[in-house]
């Protein structure tokens, strides 16, 4: 695919915004914009916050590279903004990041399309009495996260009943529901999508259980295998599977699909549509043997920016 479709076009980059994730956006955001303007592009970096329309209307950019993470900025709603606005973005469009972002719909429709994800439960957020704590999805341990939250905010790897209360409150402190879900041994493995193709399988080891918000944004908290340390046909299967997790929620352009696979059997356990772009972000990583660089990435995924509603009229 060709580089360059908007070359000498004014870009927006989205960055910071109203979610815990705030932060690694700001990171994200930053690299992205020097990466393109080193490439020649006119870059304007937009912190996001309730103002945006009104930046937006003044700036007027040509089209929108969305860096953002979590509410707001990955579940669709800044994605419908800019539809309205008749701007150009990157990343997946208002649906595909609202199921995305809603865990639990997301393994619903991967249930449906037979792919294998872990068994779950979820405690709505006005959740009384026995419904607040309902039966198990599997024997413990459980993990325990937001419904809708990224960057393994507020998650907890449940061992003993004693204490799945505290970690239903924790992941409940985002003020959504809460989603508890079978715990499945194995690695951690995550794949990344461009222009709609596995480009590789990366395997994280956490130095530590799991990887918490802190561990996956620590500079040497973490190993990576690059590739994963799979056998062929599991690889293969890794890959077929990535491709059509993002299928079945409707994404086009790009994402990350991550994984826990014990022994040959992989499960899909989430699905990024607006993955990290940071110095220590894995999609980077996972494209960078194919000849891609950085700046080369950024392009690529601005190269895919488009309008996905069409207006009609009657």
């Amino acid at each position: 695919m060709a580089g360059g479709r908007y070359r000498g076009k004014h870009v927006a980059v989205l960055l910071g915004g109203l979610s815990s994730e705030r932060e690694i956006s700001q990171l994200s955001g930053e690299n992205v914009a020097a990466a393109l303007a080193g490439l020649g592009y006119r870059v304007t970096r937009v912190p996001v916050g309730r103002d945006l329309p009104a930046r937006l209307a003044r700036l007027r950019p040509d089209v929108a590279f969305n860096a953002l993470h979590g509410t707001y900025g990955e579940d669709g709603c800044v994605q419908g903004l800019l539809e309205v606005m008749a701007i150009p973005y990157t990343g997946a469009s208002v649906l595909p990041s609202a199921l995305a972002m809603h865990k639990a719909t997301a393994k619903v429709l991967w249930h449906a399309a037979a792919l294998p994800t872990p068994r779950w439960t979820v405690i709505t957020a006005n959740a009384r009495g026995p419904a607040a704590m309902p039966r198990l999805p599997s024997p413990l341990p459980v993990v325990v996260k937001p419904n809708r939250e990224g960057s393994s905010v507020g998650v907890s790897i449940v061992r003993r009943r004693a204490d799945l209360g505290r970690a239903v409150r924790l992941a409940a402190r985002s003020g959504g529901d809460v989603l508890i879900e079978e715990y499945v041994p194995g690695a951690e493995v995550t794949v990344g999508i461009l222009d709609g193709r596995a480009r590789g399988a990366l395997e994280v080891v956490a130095k530590g259980e799991f990887h918490t918000y802190d561990v996956k944004y620590t500079a040497g908290r973490e190993e990576f295998y690059m590739p994963a340390r799979l056998d062929r046909a599991t690889t293969r299967r890794v890959l077929a599977l990535a491709e059509a997790a993002h299928a079945a929620l409707g994404c086009d352009a790009y994402s990350r699909v991550d994984f826990r696979v014990d022994g040959r059997r992989p499960f899909v356990i989430e699905l990024n549509t607006l993955p990290g772009l940071t110095a220590l972000s894995y999609l980077p990583r996972i494209v960078a043997p194919a000849g891609i660089d950085f700046p080369a990435l950024c392009e690529r995924i601005l190269d895919g920016a488009a309008l996905r509603l069409r207006e009609t009229r009657r």
